[in-house]
């Protein structure tokens, strides 16, 4: 057995400095945009080794297992779920449905404002709900992308909306880890974040669209934007309040949308913004022009329908794939647990992290048939069939797709290589230590503390079970409710969505912009720092200040 050392050097701000060396090596590399992001990625990796064995003391053959079983979780789930993503919207392309799909949606509106909160904010929820694990970058990354909106905009816009539906992702998993990790009652930390994330529900839009547009440009159509936030916080906050959180995304997305295409049939600005450009970010201005005349070029109905059958279908799927009932049913049999051997349950957390002396383990469970990705294949091959694809054109199209994303794929493995490592030598633990000193701020530097889990973990699941545990026994220790500390890690960290190096790549892969992720990272940065932050004012003061200390559940 190795305990886990979190003061390895005997001085708190020496230790915290040596545990955020491969984080910010990582973010280093990527934001100077002159080290390739695999390359950047396989260097923080050998960094996040060196401090594991030398500094932290680790074993070194349990370093080395943990890199590997990191690197393989990271393709299973994560890049299997980016690959299959890409095989479909590669497939669309070439068939011109996406053509079409970007012409029904022109029919929805042109004005280009109206698509992102469309596609980004209420369609991107509703992937994120019904598969979370990258699924909503990647595909309004693409659709994006494809109606003419520049990478860095395709891009860095589908992050920033995708951040107040993150905490109720894949049908509720980030709240079933944080109950698993804390012992407390996940409805009643569902109906917590419900009482935190729909402020931001409503600040969101408005904030994607004056990122895009600027203020004047938001402010036109700010209508729209109300109704898109509304019609999202308020289901937000009954279902997660009154039914249950496994739904919140979906339903909440699926009234989003409705009412915004509702609203959208009897309002349009007065002036449309027609131009995809992001406002000082790409090489050509925004224009505006009056509302041009409907193209006798418009697909039919018939059409229309078919460019959106192969998302209906990715709908159906996933949302099949997504229950329990399903993962229950298909897992006992296409299930492969290989627990790591000379690793597995051989490493202790230990106080003031855990109560007691606690075993890591160190399992790599391989669900082939209930991942995201595989129903995400299946719907791909289904959508290729339906399209008219032969069988040997679907093999020789999948092989392209694993060509153009190889490096992605090699760089989400990196990732995820560190982020289990730091979890298994417990230096992400000496990070989090870090915020647990800050006495009456706690409740504002403990929502950052989510904020960094999922910066570093990719995953507000893996935050919260990374750091959920923390959140309540420090709280417990401060006074503070152990309920408002953990979701508070939750509504945290999904601001730090945007920025892990993950999500960069997803996107970057989603958009065909391959070696410009430090370009993506530079542009959502101090976006994500300035949410997180307003997320901690909003817990301080449901934490010490009335009537928002009157939200906060026993």
């Amino acid at each position: 057995m190795w305990n886990q050392v979190y003061n390895p050097l005997a001085n708190a701000p020496l230790s915290t400095i040596a545990a955020a060396l491969p984080v910010v090596t990582l973010l280093v590399l990527i934001a100077s945009n002159k080290v390739k992001a695999h390359i950047a990625a396989l260097i923080a990796l050998i960094v996040a080794n060196l401090i594991a064995i030398f500094i932290f003391t680790m074993p070194a053959n349990m370093s080395l297992r943990a890199t590997v079983l990191g690197a393989v979780i990271g393709f299973f789930p994560i890049g299997w779920i980016v690959l299959n993503v890409i095989f479909l919207y590669r497939l669309t392309v070439e068939k011109g449905a996406f053509e079409t799909l970007q012409k029904t949606i022109g029919g929805v509106t042109k004005d280009r404002r109206l698509q992102l909160l469309l596609i980004a904010f209420s369609f991107g929820a509703f992937f994120e709900g019904a598969s979370g694990f990258g699924t909503p970058v990647a595909v309004t990354g693409a659709i994006l992308i494809g109606l003419g909106f520049s990478p860095l905009a395709a891009s860095g816009l589908s992050l920033i909306a995708n951040t107040a539906p993150v905490a109720y992702g894949a049908l509720g998993t980030p709240i079933a880890g944080l109950a698993s990790v804390t012992g407390l009652d996940p409805y009643i930390l569902g109906a917590m974040v419900g009482r935190q994330l729909p402020f931001f529900s409503l600040i969101v839009p408005f904030w994607l669209i004056w990122v895009f547009a600027g203020w004047r440009g938001m402010m036109a159509i700010w209508p729209a934007i109300l109704i898109t936030g509304v019609s999202f916080a308020i289901p937000q906050f009954l279902i997660s309040n009154y039914i249950n959180p496994w739904i919140v995304d979906i339903g909440a997305s699926l009234i989003s949308m409705a009412c915004l295409i509702g609203f959208l049939r009897v309002w349009q600005p007065k002036v449309l913004w027609t131009s995809p450009a992001l406002r000082g970010k790409d090489d050509s201005a925004a224009t505006m022009k009056p509302p041009a005349v409907k193209s006798e070029f418009a697909p039919t109905r018939a059409q229309m329908w078919a460019s959106l059958m192969p998302w209906i279908i990715v709908c159906a799927v996933l949302l099949i794939w997504g229950t329990g009932w399903f993962k229950a049913m298909v897992n006992p049999f296409a299930t492969w647990n290989y627990p790591v051997p000379e690793l597995h349950n051989l490493i202790n957390k230990v106080p003031p992290v855990a109560v007691r002396p606690t075993p890591e383990g160190a399992v790599f469970s391989f669900t082939w048939l209930s991942y995201t990705g595989t129903g995400m294949l299946i719907a791909a091959i289904i959508s290729g069939l339906a399209m008219g694809f032969s069988p040997l054109r679907l093999v020789m199209a999948y092989g392209r797709t694993i060509r153009v994303c190889l490096y992605s794929l090699i760089t989400i493995s990196a990732m995820l290589a560190i982020g289990t490592l730091t979890r298994l030598s417990g230096i992400d633990a000496t990070l989090g230590l870090a915020f647990a000193v800050t006495g009456v701020f706690y409740p504002f530097f403990g929502t950052l503390l989510g904020w960094l889990g999922v910066a570093l973990t990719g995953s507000d699941t893996a935050s919260n079970v990374l750091f959920g545990n923390l959140q309540k026994i420090t709280s417990e220790q401060l006074g503070l409710s152990p309920i408002l500390m953990s979701a508070a890690n939750s509504s945290g960290g999904v601001m730090g969505k945007m920025i892990d190096a993950q999500s960069i790549v997803v996107a970057s892969t989603a958009t065909n912009w391959f070696g410009h992720e430090g370009s993506i990272l530079r542009f959502v940065f101090w976006h994500s720092i300035a949410l997180a932050c307003l997320v901690g004012v909003l817990v301080m003061l449901q934490a010490y200040v009335a009537p928002f200390s009157a939200m906060v559940l026993k």
